[in-house]
């Protein structure tokens, strides 16, 4: 689909507008909707963006399905890069959940870890020695172990779209994913059962824009493809706006 035809097409909303929830992902926090929050509200959409603990695929979709049972009436759910399997993960069984936008995401299948979604891209330069993996100790006892994207290379795999003096601040202020979670598979992929847009950046460095292509297309997503970088959601905010409302407009009433 062209990014043009990214419009105002579609059934029009006859009852309340969906609560669109916003779910970042690895490297990342919520303050990356920033944009997208103000535009949403703007536009009459209630609007959340919790913070994703990056702790496991598992504990964090059951964290994201506890919040999203205290919202009454229809959802838009979104996520960012591994924000994508956490809402892959936790939307299924949910009938609030009226549509799922993936905005350069992952959209793992059922058993798949993304490890594997991502192994052989030829786009990402996410490879085990552009990490700094540093040890935290684990509530039960033990060591986990947080991934950071190196500080130096930074803005070349997540954010090259965007102004250095941008970069430079969300490297030192990246959160950092548990190491473990590229092994931990998915079950129930909610894509399966739930209508999906895919915003496909033509630059990502990080999941790799040709397996984003295969995830979006093996899902059945709505595809609009962009000239951006993974870091999408900062670089391109109204684009990603237009895609949530019309995923929004798209599954009113639904």
């Amino acid at each position: 689909m062209a990014l043009g035809q990214a419009n105002s097409s579609g059934p029009k909303p006859s009852g309340p507008k969906p609560t669109v929830v916003l779910v970042h992902g690895a490297f990342a926090d919520a303050s990356g909707w920033s944009a997208e929050i103000r535009q949403l509200r703007n536009d009459g959409y209630p609007v959340l963006a919790p913070a994703n603990p990056l702790r496991g695929i598992a504990s964090d979709a059951a964290y994201l399905r506890s919040v999203l049972a205290t919202i009454s009436g229809p959802i838009v759910l979104v996520g960012h890069s591994y924000g994508g399997a956490v809402i892959t993960n936790a939307a299924s069984g949910n009938p609030n959940v009226k549509a799922l936008v993936y905005v350069a995401a992952f959209a793992p299948d059922e058993g798949e870890t993304l490890a594997e979604a991502y192994a052989g891209s030829m786009d990402s330069l996410l490879t085990p020695d552009a990490l700094d993996i540093r040890p935290y100790p684990l509530p039960g006892g033990g060591t986990g172990a947080d991934a950071y994207i190196k500080v130096d290379r930074f803005r070349t795999i997540f954010a090259a779209d965007l102004p250095t003096r941008v970069t430079d601040v969300m490297a030192v202020t990246q959160r950092p994913l548990d190491a473990s979670v590229l092994e931990e598979p998915t079950h129930d992929p909610a894509w399966k059962t739930i209508p999906s847009w895919y915003l496909l950046p033509s630059d990502d460095r990080v999941i790799g824009t040709d397996v984003e292509r295969v995830m979006a297309e093996r899902a059945g997503s709505e595809i609009v493809e962009v000239r951006a970088s993974h870091a999408v959601l900062v670089s391109k905010p109204h684009t990603v706006t237009r895609l949530i409302e019309q995923a929004a407009r798209a599954t009113a009433g639904r």
